[in-house]
């Protein structure tokens, strides 16, 4: 059991350096890229010719990394997961990871009506779908979509990681209603702020990462702390 709780707190450290790196963003509030917080891309920091573009690539690979090793941690025998929702949650999150990494590593080449040369093309939410890096962005938010969820039913119908239940739950909520503010703004068109959107769902995501990692290392110390209280009523019996 002592093993259970370490590598409980190991998993759960894991997803909350992944929730702390996923918000490098923030760091342009002191490194000022020239970006429009209100209607520019979080994509659009780590493009080709952007100043401090490592600062922000080093952040997602990190998340990435992070990640890998609590999808790892996770289900290397013996498992932490249990059920099909904690095994989807596992999986999910080793997703979110790998396309992560990818989409940090594959970026925008550059910015329409920024940098000199680069073609000509609408703003928005479609246009970036001309990209390698969307894909591998929507790879990664779909998979993170996948965890959040599995993970809440984990919580609710399984007993697991119970702390989710509550702040997770909410965080959840916000980042649900900022993607459809995001999507909704760029079929409408006009100017609904797209990049507050996204950086609220962006950094309830981060937040989320945080909430699920204390949720496993609260659990793994619960589970020891019942094992151990069993152990000394059979002796007791």
């Amino acid at each position: 059991m002592h093993g259970l709780r370490a590598r409980s707190a190991f998993v759960g450290a894991m997803l909350v350096l992944a929730g702390v790196c996923y918000s490098s963003w923030v760091l342009d509030l002191f490194l000022h890229s020239g970006l429009d917080p209100m209607r520019s891309f979080l994509s659009e920091l780590d493009s080709g010719h952007m100043p401090h573009r490592d600062v922000y690539v080093t952040g997602d690979v990190l998340t990435g990394v992070f990640s890998l090793l609590a999808a790892f941690g996770l289900g290397w025998p013996p498992s932490l997961v249990r059920n099909r929702f904690s095994i989807t949650a596992a999986v999910a999150i080793g997703a979110f990871g790998a396309s992560t990494i990818a989409d940090a590593l594959m970026p925008i080449e550059c910015l329409a009506g920024r940098d000199p040369g680069c073609p000509s093309e609408s703003r928005g939410l479609l246009p970036q779908l001309q990209h390698v890096h969307a894909l591998t962005s929507s790879l990664a938010v779909f998979a993170i979509f996948v965890a959040m969820v599995a993970a809440s039913l984990a919580a609710w119908r399984r007993g697991d990681w119970a702390w989710l239940r509550y702040g997770g739950g909410l965080v959840f909520a916000v980042v649900v209603l900022a993607t459809v503010w995001m999507l909704a703004a760029d079929r409408l068109g006009g100017d609904y702020r797209l990049g507050l959107a996204q950086r609220i769902q962006v950094g309830g995501m981060s937040l989320w990462l945080a909430f699920w990692g204390v949720a496993i290392a609260r659990w793994g110390r619960g589970a020891r702390a019942a094992s151990a209280n069993s152990a000394d009523d059979g002796t007791a019996g």
